[in-house]
Order: C-alpha cells, then sequence, then structure tokens
C-alpha cells in the first residue's frame, strides 16, 4: 500500500535535511510560477538536476574509486591465490603488506567506496522524503488546499464523512490521522492530494459539502494543472493510470504511463552498462560465484525498479528516471576521462604519497614488493575486458601512455604469441 502523506519525516538528521530541501523545491517551485509555469513534475526534475549536480564531487570520487577498484581487482585476486593455503602469521602479514601496497598503488583507500555512500545516504533519503510528500515540504503546492480545508474543517463530523468516502470509493491508498478523534488538517491534505479527477467530482458532490462546491472544484482545476505532466497525474500510480486509461480507451495515456516504468528499467540498465565491472582472472567456483550474482544483481535490480515505478506515484518515477540519465552522463565522462589516463604516472604519484605519509608518521620506506613494482603494460586480459566494456568498443587510434593504449598492446602480444 502506497501511503501518500502531508505529515514531515519525524527521524532525527533526516527530518532536517528533508526540510532543507524541502525549501530547495519550494523555491523551484516559485521561481517556474513566477514565469507562468506551475507544474510540479518539472520541479522535481529541476530539483534533481540540482541536487546532483551538488552531489557530483562526491559521485565523481565513488566512480572512479569503482574504475579503480575494478582495474586492481586482478592483482588483489593474484595475492589471495598466492597465499590460498597459507595460514601461519608470516604469510598473513606477508598478504596484508602486498593488498596494502596494491591500494596504494592504485590511490584506493579499503574503505573509499563506503565513505560517499554514507555521506550521500541521508541526503538520497531525504530526497526520496520531500518527492514522495510534496504537500508536507513544498509549501506552494499545500496552499492549494487551505480553502477547501478551512471550509472542510467547519463541517459537523467532516472526520466521519470523509471516512465513508473513503470506504465508498475503495480509496486504500491513504487514511486518515485522527487527533482527539478528529481528522487533522495534514491528513485531509493527504486525502484531497491523492484524489483522481473523478473523485474530486464525487467529493464535491457530498450533501453537506454542496455549499461551497464552488471552492471544491476551483481547488481541483488548481491541482489537477500542477499534478499533470505530460497527460499523466504525478500523485497516481502508473498502474492504476493504465487501468483508468483501459476502461476509458485511452490507449496515449495507458502507453504514458506504461513509459514511467520502462524507463526506469532503462536508465537503470544503462547505468549498470556504464560502471566498471570487476572481473575475475582465475576460474574458482567462487569467482564465478560471484560474477554471477553480479550479472544476477545486475539483471534484477532494473527490473525492480520498473516494478516500483510501476506501484510508486508517478513523481517517484520521474525522479528515478531523471537520476539515473544524470548518473549515466556522469559515468560516460569519467570512462572517457579514465580511458586516457597514463596509469604509470599515477602509479608513481601515489606511491611517493604514501612513502611520504610514512615518513611524516616517523616509519620507515616501506619495501617495495614485486606484486607492487607491477607495470602497468602488464595488465592482464581481465583488465582489457573491463576497459572494452566500458568504452562500448575498442577503437584502433589510441592516445598515447593511455590505459587503453597499454590494454591493447596487451592484446596485440597475446594474439601474436597465439598465430606462432
Amino acid at each position: 500500500m502506497n501511503m501518500i502523506v502531508a505529515t514531515k519525516s519525524g527521524v532525527p538528521i533526516l527530518g532536517q535535511v528533508s526540510t532543507l530541501l524541502g525549501w530547495l523545491m519550494d523555491g523551484i517551485y516559485r521561481v517556474l510560477d513566477m514565469i507562468g509555469i506551475q507544474n510540479v513534475g518539472l520541479s522535481i526534475i529541476i530539483f534533481t538536476l540540482i541536487i546532483y549536480m551538488i552531489l557530483t564531487p562526491i559521485q565523481i570520487k565513488q566512480q572512479k574509486l569503482s574504475k579503480m577498484t575494478a582495474i586492481m581487482n586482478p592483482e588483489l585476486q593474484a595475492i589471495q591465490k598466492k597465499y590460498k593455503n597459507k595460514k601461519d602469521q608470516a604469510s598473513m602479514m606477508k598478504m596484508q603488506e602486498e593488498t596494502t601496497l596494491v591500494y596504494q598503488k592504485y590511490g584506493v583507500s579499503p574503505m573509499g567506496t563506503c565513505l560517499p555512500l554514507l555521506i550521500q545516504m541521508p541526503i538520497l533519503l531525504a530526497l526520496y522524503q520531500v518527492i514522495y510528500r510534496i504537500p508536507a515540504y513544498v509549501g506552494s503546492v499545500r496552499a492549494i488546499f487551505t480553502d477547501a480545508v478551512t471550509k472542510i474543517t467547519s463541517v459537523n463530523g467532516y472526520t466521519d464523512i470523509i471516512q465513508n468516502f473513503l470506504t465508498d470509493n475503495k480509496i486504500n491508498t491513504v487514511q486518515l490521522t485522527l487527533e482527539n478523534g478528529v481528522a487533522t488538517n495534514n491528513s485531509i491534505i493527504d486525502v484531497l492530494y491523492k484524489l483522481s479527477p473523478s473523485q474530486w467530482e464525487a467529493f464535491a458532490e457530498i450533501d453537506k459539502f454542496s455549499s461551497f462546491s464552488n471552492v471544491i472544484n476551483d481547488t481541483a482545476s488548481e491541482i489537477a494543472h500542477v499534478q499533470s505532466f505530460l497527460g499523466l497525474n504525478i500523485a497516481d500510480t502508473p498502474f492504476a493510470i493504465v487501468k483508468t486509461a483501459i476502461a476509458a480507451g485511452s490507449i496515449l495515456l495507458a502507453i504514458g504511463a506504461i513509459l514511467i516504468p520502462f524507463l526506469a528499467w532503462f536508465t537503470q540498465w544503462l547505468n549498470y552498462k556504464l560502471m566498471p565491472q570487476a572481473t575475475s582472472s582465475n576460474n574458482s567456483d567462487a569467482a564465478n560465484s560471484m560474477e554471477a550474482t553480479m550479472k544476477t544483481m545486475n539483471t534484477t535490480m532494473p527490473l525492480m525498479s520498473a516494478f516500483f515505478c510501476l506501484t510508486l506515484p508517478v513523481g517517484m518515477g520521474i525522479y528515478w528516471i531523471a537520476g539515473a540519465v544524470i548518473r549515466s552522463v556522469q559515468m560516460l565522462v569519467i570512462n572517457r576521462h579514465m580511458a586516457n589516463l597514463d596509469l604509470d604516472k599515477l602509479i608513481k604519484k601515489n606511491m611517493e604519497k604514501a612513502q611520504k605519509k610514512r615518513a611524516k608518521e616517523g616509519l620507515p620506506p616501506q619495501k617495495i614488493t614485486n606484486q607492487a613494482h607491477q607495470n602497468a603494460r602488464k595488465i592482464n586480459t581481465a583488465n582489457i575486458q573491463v576497459e572494452q566494456k566500458v568504452s562500448g568498443s575498442a577503437p584502433k587510434d589510441y592516445k598515447p601512455g593511455s590505459l587503453a593504449s597499454k590494454a591493447n598492446l596487451v592484446k596485440q602480444f597475446e594474439e601474436k604469441n597465439k598465430k606462432k
């Protein structure tokens, strides 16, 4: 059951962040209103774009770490294989040393991929709250219901009237919140925000509300204009819209509603295709099992996105799609930058940085093992596959010194050996 609520989140930190983002969302809506555009759907897209632009430095760092992890994964697996059956303390310490050196060589922290997620999580959850609870955080939208709510609450027994209306019209996606036995203003806004055009008509025809039916009809007209995005009501779910469209014989409306979950699936699938994938350099059961699990996740997660966006309000689907498109653009830019990266220079710079850090801590220079001295030209076939998978193709002309050119040299060398 999808509950649309006007009350704000009371969760610590999340509630405060949601309030701040709500001010931004309300500001965007007000600016659009000033130029004659009253549309929550467009506000959501601009809102999502601004938030992801603010998060761009963190997103770039996270995606670079993912790319570097994919590149260095074969070396880590080689170390694990080297010490697989050695459980003595000396071997374990040696394994830890070589693993640490690989991380230092590529400038990656073992916890580096977790930190950006920890920073983003409260923001993204708060972003979800704002879009899912538009009337609670966007004062301009909430104000549309003020006159109607004032009139409704002036009627004796309004709580029972609204409750009976919900029951008679089989509206189970929203419910009234009671205080001292009467419905709160917030919960009444919950109900009104969720109503479809036909339900608004039925609501205005309630006998005890007939004296101010014009106020209800005016509110219905204004909120319908605000909620409309490409013909879809952003407060309604694509599933409900499809059912209504089929009953009304509106094929275009049904297609528009189906496009929301479809685009959610496609954009998420595109994200996974562009994301660097760590490939295994061995054929062990554990490695094969991990790769199979990742492939399964890459298939099921986009499908789950489609299901969620089918059953959640259209506004959430708009946010989901807009965010995925922005992430895809970010990954395309980062993948292009990483393809032209001179890995040898990066490794040299990172090792110098690690030695300076040890010197500041009063530690002796760390012995560089053969594993850590591995030259970028020796990147194995798994890394080549990663590079080709990210770039989508293997062009013939490469920038001298780039990762792609080094990977291509290895490929040509192996193909030459196979012919002998």
